[in-house]
């Protein structure tokens, strides 16, 4: 099962972080690629993509993979973005934003080195 698409999506799921928020549900994180980010940018248009405040919640919003095992789908609208962010609230975004950040780490240092 590893070798088919759906095989390698399933193995990626079970590999991904997750966390848990203040409300109790599982986060299921995925960091997004660079064509995740460029799908991002085109759901936000043009004026909010250059929103930073707003597009960093929209980053962490669009890095749930899944809330209590149900998969959630990469918002694909400015109306997605925000019905996910409505979704997770203060706590979810919270979480994810920890979960990300402790997960990032070897990447940071991976980004100045040589600096």
């Amino acid at each position: 099962m590893g070798d088919t698409p759906s095989g390698r999506l399933i193995a990626a799921a079970q590999a991904a972080p997750e966390v848990t928020d203040a409300q109790g549900r599982r986060l299921a994180l995925r960091r997004l690629t660079a064509l995740d980010k460029l799908r991002l940018f085109k759901a936000a248009g043009p004026v909010l993509a250059q929103n930073q405040p707003w597009l960093g919640m929209a980053v962490l919003a669009a890095s749930v993979a899944a809330i209590d095992d149900v998969p959630v789908p990469a918002p694909a609208s400015e109306g997605h973005i925000e019905a996910l962010v409505s979704r997770l609230g203060d706590p979810g975004l919270s979480a994810v934003a920890s979960g990300l950040a402790a997960d990032t780490v070897p990447l940071d240092l991976a980004a100045h080195a040589g600096n």
